[in-house]
């Protein structure tokens, strides 16, 4: 059973920044496409960014520039940098390994205006 566990949500001010983790419990990361997910209130949850095996990266058009996705497979984790936030990112983010059902639990940030 795999568990993946997101952490580093919160609550900044916008323009502020925060870095999400996603670490999980198996040496699934390194052979996974894996992903961010966010999901506002009321809203349906939508993709945020993925990185390939090999580390290719991409982000919808609203974070680019801002977001950047990266992989550390020692540490079998999935990161998400997140800069000049902005009150529209407000959200649960959901760590995903993709084309499977493996979901974190989500973690929560905010962004006050």
């Amino acid at each position: 059973q795999v568990q993946l566990v997101e952490s580093g949500g919160g609550l900044v001010q916008t323009g502020g920044s925060l870095d999400l983790s996603c670490a999980a419990s198996a040496m699934i990361t390194i052979y996974s496409p894996m992903a961010w997910y966010r999901q506002a209130p009321g809203k349906q949850r939508d993709l945020v960014a993925t990185i390939t095996r090999a580390g290719s990266t991409r982000y919808v058009d609203s974070v680019k520039g801002r977001f950047t996705i990266s992989r550390d497979n020692a540490k079998n984790t999935v990161l998400l940098r997140m800069n000049s936030l902005e009150p529209e990112d407000t959200g649960l983010y959901y760590c995903h390994i993709e084309m499977s059902e493996y979901w974190g639990q989500g973690t929560q940030v905010t962004v006050s205006s």
